[in-house]
């Protein structure tokens, strides 16, 4: 029998041929019992379809059809997954929610099957919004925008709960983030406006105090090795279950609380600040302290001041305790030393060769027994050797080759000669 002879099917015999194979669908997906759909159901399926769309106007039923895959998602939307979400509550709800979100895109990729040939032609041809955009359109309309308030509180509170050593289901977290970004359509907008910015302003909150509780009870290297320690798990969050555009944002506001706006109480604390570590040699906490501060803009700034201080008063002290020439070789001695940890702890960063450098200048301005500790430096300096041809050998025992390289060390000689002849000391900077 030709095709003009068949009977156009009737919006009426596809709906409950479709709503058969729909109903079927549903119970599978929902782990329902149910026989397994056959190829030839789903053949004929998308053959009831397929003619419905491709019968003679006016029994061409596409936009019928079109508005009918709408609907299916809209009725299943309000009236089975968002009741069925909202009865649960805290981690309960997010299992839910993820169930139903992973039964929702099932059902629009079978679904999408079924009805492909409107996206073929009927909706390419009216440029109407795909099947999946329909589908997923629905979900954000009827459940995600009811129900992803409560859940960013929730999710929050179970990061809470992380931050405080307890364990948390980050899968589920992953799938529920993702759920948001999806929301999306294409766009952060959802993840970030409905969930990101919530959770930073809360990060915010709990290491502001976080810090303001650790900066009392410990030391700089306990706190340093719990800054170290949050900025890594903060990360790792990143890498389990948030988007990766977060990260910035989020190491920026853990770096802001616990370092940041902590850093001069931090650097200064008396018995445990970077004077007391420079002091007792501990250089992985130095080498600590670079590495927190140097991952900030700018945030080697105070850390280096806070050693230029240090090193002023360390030779501030020397000075006053010296009562001849004799007092220069301590000074040399002073200078290798923190030269040693601008090369092993500061990674010979070039704020902290400028810090030893003004602070030593301020060592050479400085009048001891009525000469200036330059003219103390040259006057010990060629008192062990008065002849210029041997002043660069003295010198070398206490500036060796990979501390003060040979330019350095004939400038050395030449402002040892410049002092005695009267030039300002601070023309020496370029030895320090």
């Amino acid at each position: 029998m030709s095709r003009e002879n068949v009977k156009p099917m009737t919006m009426d015999q596809g709906s409950d041929l479709i709503d058969a194979a729909v109903t079927k669908l549903k119970r599978i997906l929902e782990g329902k019992p149910e026989p397994a759909s056959e190829s030839h159901e789903y053949v004929r399926n998308y053959t009831a379809v397929y003619n419905m769309c491709t019968q003679k106007p006016p029994d061409d039923l596409s936009q019928q059809l079109y508005d009918k895959y709408g609907g299916i998602f809209e009725d299943y939307d309000k009236h089975t997954v968002l009741p069925s979400i909202m009865e649960k509550h805290d981690e309960y709800m997010l299992r839910e929610l993820s169930r139903m979100w992973d039964i929702h895109k099932d059902m629009v990729r079978w679904l999408s099957r079924f009805f492909f040939y409107l996206d073929r032609y009927f909706i390419t041809r009216r440029s109407l919004p795909s099947l999946t955009e329909v589908g997923m359109t629905c979900f954000r309309d009827h459940v995600y925008n009811n129900v992803h308030f409560n859940v960013k509180q929730v999710i929050i509170a179970l990061i809470h709960k992380e931050r405080e050593g307890q364990q948390i289901d980050s899968a589920l977290l992953k799938n529920i983030l993702d759920l948001f970004v999806q929301n999306g359509m294409g766009s952060m907008e959802r993840y970030e406006d409905d969930f990101e910015m919530f959770f930073l302003q809360e990060t915010a909150f709990y290491y502001s105090r976080r810090s303001s509780s650790w900066i009392l009870e410990d030391s700089c290297p306990e706190y340093m090795i719990k800054s170290e320690e949050a900025l890594k798990k903060e990360k790792e969050r990143v890498t389990h279950y948030l988007h990766s555009t977060t990260e910035p944002k989020l190491v920026e506001i853990v770096q802001t609380h616990l370092l940041v706006l902590v850093a001069k109480p931090l650097l200064e604390k008396e018995s445990s600040g970077i004077s007391a570590l420079l002091r007792d040699d501990k250089m992985d906490d130095l080498s600590r302290m670079y590495r927190l501060y140097h991952a900030i803009p700018k945030g080697l700034e105070p850390v280096a001041e806070a050693f230029r201080l240090h090193v002023t008063s360390e030779g501030n002290a020397l000075i006053k305790q010296a009562e001849d020439a004799a007092t220069s070789g301590s000074i040399i001695d002073l200078h290798d030393k923190y030269m040693a940890y601008v090369t092993d702890c500061f990674q010979n960063h070039t704020l902290f060769h400028k810090a030893l450098k003004e602070a030593f200048e301020i060592f050479c301005n400085k009048k001891v027994t009525g000469s200036s500790s330059a003219e103390l430096l040259a006057t010990y300096t060629f008192n062990k050797n008065p002849l210029s041809l041997s002043l660069e050998r003295n010198l070398s025992p206490q500036f060796p080759d990979q501390n003060l390289s040979q330019g350095r060390r004939f400038c050395f000689v030449f402002i040892s000669r410049s002092l005695i002849e009267g030039v300002p000391a601070r023309s020496c900077c370029c030895l320090f």
